[in-house]
């Protein structure tokens, strides 16, 4: 039995990551384009903000149709329709010269695509994985994604160097496929069924809002969260400023912290998939919190010497681990705790919290950063966050002893 489900999982996974990895390709290839065909920060930050947006304008549709819907045809309409997206710009890239406004405009669809599939691939994933191994499956989750970040930059850019972008866009089409292909042939057990499909579209997001207020000790912690998210979000944009203008470094050296980030989130993601399983999951999630904040402070203590570099990139590293020790069982818990019929709903609510927090934190922190300083701005963020934590932790500590 436990080598069925296991199947299904590393046989989804596989797609997955393939599709993942050739996204992350593509994403780097389109970023790249942009800044070499303009050098404009106005651009790169458009760039940016249009990866947020389908997410802050479209979760709540997207968890409800996650609900509603069959979750397993959602991933593969999303995955398929992000490959058919790349796949016409790059026909029309190779009979025509588009302005590169229009890769925006494809950023921005591929975000669509991205906003409707995760809802649904994380609330498929309790269908066919037994409660009691989410958590190592979040790990694994998580693992193959840090790795796809990894994989994916560096492969799009040895494509983009060897071929032009058009046939660099159809890697992303070519995992699509793959990964539409490996999950239809993987058998899901039913979603649950819900009763009154017809219901109103106000209704169902307050059905979801409601998971958070009837489970008050997640409510709390998905707030605290969110307030977290205010500081860290921001940081993951100075991480050159802090490589090139405090420590005076090389791009190498911004490439490599970069690097050391997604290796910490490998390796927490490999230890809480395969060696740690913590029982009490939102405790371990407070302590991510409380991990991140201190990584930040370390890094807002060094001073801008090149031997401090060594320490912030090891820092940074600690800080992607930190993330992972939060995000795993905190994803663990609520496929775990959540009705099936909501779940959608509610981590679709999750992600547009998410959405709203990296332009609230960049409106917020920049300004601050740009007085006193990128460093000072890690070491505000880092006490901030253990603050806040703290805090957390003491009401969740209320909560249990009330029930």
């Amino acid at each position: 039995m436990e080598g069925h489900w296991k199947r299904k999982f590393f046989t989804v996974a596989i797609g997955q990551m393939a599709s993942l990895i050739g996204s992350a390709a593509v994403q780097f290839a389109l970023i790249w384009w942009i800044a070499s065909e303009t050098g404009s920060v106005t651009m790169m930050g458009l760039s940016g903000m249009v990866a947020f947006l389908p997410a802050a304008l479209l979760s709540p549709a997207a968890g409800i149709a996650a609900d509603r819907y069959s979750r397993k045809a959602i991933c593969i309409a999303s995955d398929l329709f992000i490959g058919a997206v790349a796949a016409a710009f790059a026909l029309l890239l190779w009979r025509c010269a588009l302005p590169v406004w229009t890769a925006l405009l494809i950023l921005f669809l591929r975000s669509v695509g991205n906003t409707f599939q995760q809802p649904a691939m994380q609330a498929m994933i309790p269908q066919f994985v037994p409660a009691e191994e989410l958590m190592r499956v979040g790990g694994w989750n998580q693992m193959m994604t840090s790795g796809s970040f990894l994989l994916g930059p560096a492969l799009g850019a040895a494509l983009y160097a060897a071929f032009p972008l058009p046939v660099v866009l159809l890697t992303d089409l070519a995992g699509a496929v793959l990964a539409s292909a490996l999950l239809a042939a993987v058998s899901i057990p039913r979603e649950p069924v819900r009763q009154d499909r017809e219901r109103g579209t106000l209704r169902e997001l307050r059905e979801g809002l409601q998971v958070f207020l009837d489970d008050r000790a997640l409510g709390w912690m998905i707030a605290v969260e969110t307030l977290c998210m205010i500081f860290i979000l921001p940081l993951s944009s100075f991480y050159p400023l802090m490589t090139s203008d405090y420590f005076r470094a090389t791009a190498w050296h911004g490439s490599a912290v970069e690097v050391a980030y997604a290796l910490g989130m490998m390796v927490a993601a490999w230890l809480m998939g395969s060696v740690i399983r913590p029982k009490r999951q939102m405790f371990a999630a407070y302590l991510g919190m409380l991990g991140m904040g201190a990584a930040c402070i370390v890094c807002g203590l060094l001073p801008p010497q090149m031997w401090a570099w060594y320490v912030f990139a090891l820092a940074c590293g600690l800080l992607g681990a930190f993330c992972n020790v939060h995000n795993v069982p905190l994803v663990a818990y609520m496929q775990a705790t959540i009705p099936g019929d909501r779940m959608g709903r509610a981590f679709a609510l999750t992600a547009l919290m998410a959405s709203i927090t990296m332009p609230v934190g960049l409106a917020v922190c920049t300004p601050i950063a740009e007085r006193i300083g990128v460093h000072l701005w890690f070491l505000v963020s880092g006490v901030g966050i253990c603050l806040l934590t703290a805090l957390g932790m003491l009401v969740h500590a209320r909560l249990a002893r009330r029930k």
